[in-house]
């Protein structure tokens, strides 16, 4: 009876569907209104910010490291299918052995087509202008579009990504994006999505695995009443975060390396509890002027936590301090913990904090502005010479260039991002064996002698090497091979 009261119904249904006059045709609707592009806007000019201050800083020959050269060699060899060996770590070092951070091939396919050290400057400063993008939007979801562009901008020039572009290519520039993406899906309760932007952080580097296995528990957090199954698979992907990161640190890295992880010795020295007064000062910049220490109310700060644990737990002063690139991937963390505070917080029953909650964006931006105008890579944006290659960088590049592609050549810091690109490029004193063609170095404050010649023959005895010429301070040598 059921059944055929149904089929009447539809029938009936369908007869007065048929019978009813067509509907007149109404225009077409409107196209929907263009996506805001406030934090695209945001991140395009911040990545002209970062590109001038590296390629800036490439063109004064103006660095304090040689990481540049050795990421560029790894990427080399992927660019070209080979096994990725960064000769500056030891000739014929497999960079898999130093760091697991196999996705810096990705950058391999531009190098291709753009060899050269100034390719990875930019894909550094695309990425670091890219993670812009969900900072700004998250906050202008959440409070409102002035606000979203204040925390933006302050986030963009915050100290810890300027230290990062100031200071080489590494390949957290990489997590950052990433970090930012995940975490901007955790404020719009998109759980798949967090965890999937966190699953290439254990591609990124090392510890990462703990940082993604920090994010999942956030989500874990987050999403336990409303989706108890969310929940459980979050735990799961923290606790296998974790796995691999074991994993990482005494089975893939020892496969690729000759002696182990060689970084276990930065655990050692004066212990935990030196730098007491270094290491909360770094606590203090990284919460202080980037949220005025309200990210202390959200979960999202959990993220940032392995980090400042391995930094602190290490007996390195290297890692304490906000100099280098260490505290870049805090930014995004404490950036979003900000945001995600403030919209608890203007909820809350307490007018004052609501206040003070309502006035943070502005006043982190007002920070990073005053950091970014005095004392910070940016205030270098109104000196003419950022944008000018010093007479002394021409020389050099000229006596470099008598150097032929394909040659094996022994350097030091200065010169040796000038060749890593078309020559087998050594650290000096590093060789171990390889006798080099050339040898190149910065003797201007006479480290190597008078005659620094000598000094090339007591790295390699039995070998004569010739001064072939000196420009401002590089002195350029080659082996003598007559005898």
């Amino acid at each position: 009876m059921s059944s055929r009261r149904t089929a009447e119904e539809h029938e009936s249904v369908t007869s007065d569907a048929i019978a009813r006059p067509a509907p007149a045709p109404q225009a077409p609707p409107r196209a929907a209104p263009p996506r805001w592009a406030g934090p695209w806007l945001v991140a395009s000019g911040l990545f002209l910010v970062y590109l001038v201050l590296s390629v800036g800083r490439f063109r004064r020959m103006d660095w304090a490291s040689w990481d540049l050269g050795i990421f560029e060699q790894a990427i080399r060899a992927y660019a070209h299918l080979q096994v990725p060996v960064a000769d500056l770590k030891g000739p014929g070092a497999i960079i898999l052995g130093d760091h697991f951070s196999p996705i810096i091939a990705l950058v391999a396919p531009v190098y291709r087509v753009f060899p050269g050290p100034v390719t990875l400057l930019v894909v550094q400063a695309a990425l670091f202008a890219l993670s812009a993008v969900p900072v700004t939007r998250a906050a202008a979801r959440f409070l409102g579009r002035p606000r979203g562009i204040a925390v933006g901008v302050a986030y963009g020039l915050s100290w810890g990504i300027q230290r990062a572009v100031e200071f080489d290519f590494h390949e957290i520039a990489f997590a950052v994006p990433l970090l930012a993406f995940a975490l901007e899906a955790v404020l719009a309760r998109r759980w798949r999505a967090a965890l999937l932007w966190g699953l290439p952080l254990l591609l990124v580097k090392e510890d990462l695995g703990f940082t993604l296995a920090a994010l999942a528990v956030v989500v874990a957090w987050r999403s336990r009443t409303t989706e108890r199954r969310t929940a459980v698979t979050a735990l799961g992907i923290a606790a296998a975060a974790c796995v691999f990161a074991v994993l990482v640190f005494t089975v893939f890295i020892p496969a690729f390396a000759t002696d182990g992880y060689g970084y276990w010795h930065k655990i050692d020295g004066a212990g935990p509890f030196a730098g007491t007064g270094t290491k909360l000062a770094t606590l203090g910049w990284v919460l202080i002027p980037t949220s005025g220490l309200l990210a202390l109310r959200s979960p999202l700060l959990l993220v940032a936590a392995p980090t400042l644990g391995w930094r602190f737990l290490s007996g390195d002063d290297h890692y304490w301090s906000t100099d280098w690139h260490y505290s870049a991937v805090l930014m995004p963390v404490v950036a979003l913990a900000l945001v995600d505070a403030i919209d608890t917080v203007r909820r809350g029953e307490r007018p004052w904090l609501r206040s003070y909650a309502l006035q943070l964006p502005t006043a982190v931006l007002a920070a990073s502005l005053a950091l970014a105008m005095t004392s910070m890579p940016t205030a270098k944006l109104t000196e003419a010479s950022t944008y000018e290659k010093p007479d002394r960088v021409v020389a050099v590049e000229k006596l470099l260039d008598r150097i032929p592609d394909g040659a094996t050549v022994e350097a030091d810091t200065t010169p040796l991002t000038r060749l890593t690109s078309r020559c087998r490029v050594l650290w000096i004193g590093g060789s171990k064996g390889v006798v080099p063609d050339w040898i190149t170095i910065d003797n201007g404050n006479k480290w190597a002698g008078e005659d620094p010649t000598q000094y090339a023959s007591q790295l390699h005895p039995g070998e004569r090497y010739t001064l072939v010429g000196e420009a401002g301070g590089i002195v350029l040598m080659q082996r003598d091979t007559t005898g």
